[in-house]
């Protein structure tokens, strides 16, 4: 299997491909190619199918792209979820801030 060794490596060596497209009867060759290679997306026996699975994201790793397309995953990839905390105008009272004593430490460790 010294061939597929190489392959692997070759894909390795460069930046991480769009896609990656393997041809094999071999289950165990798939699994491991597939393991130790990072790529974008892959298709096993075929080119570009995976990419008309409208269910199936399509999209780039590192230097390929960011991101995935397709249906729902178009919409993950262009949105932003923002956390936003609203807190009221009172002062903080002082548990909210270090130093803490000794009995303030043991009641959080109880609920942690």
């Amino acid at each position: 299997m010294r061939h597929i060794a190489v392959a692997v490596a070759f894909v390795n060596a460069r930046e991480k491909p769009l896609a990656l497209y393997l041809f094999t009867k071999d289950e165990d060759v798939e699994n491991d190619v597939l393991a130790r290679t990072s790529s974008g997306g892959a298709c096993v026996n075929g080119t570009l199918l995976h990419i008309m699975d409208a269910r199936m994201p399509f999209g780039g790793v590192g230097p390929s792209g960011t991101g995935a397309y397709h249906g729902r995953h178009t919409f993950e990839t262009f949105s932003h979820r923002k956390s936003v905390l609203t807190r009221g105008t009172r002062f903080d009272p002082k548990i909210m801030y270090p130093p803490y004593g000794k009995r303030i430490t043991n009641l959080v460790r109880r609920f942690m």
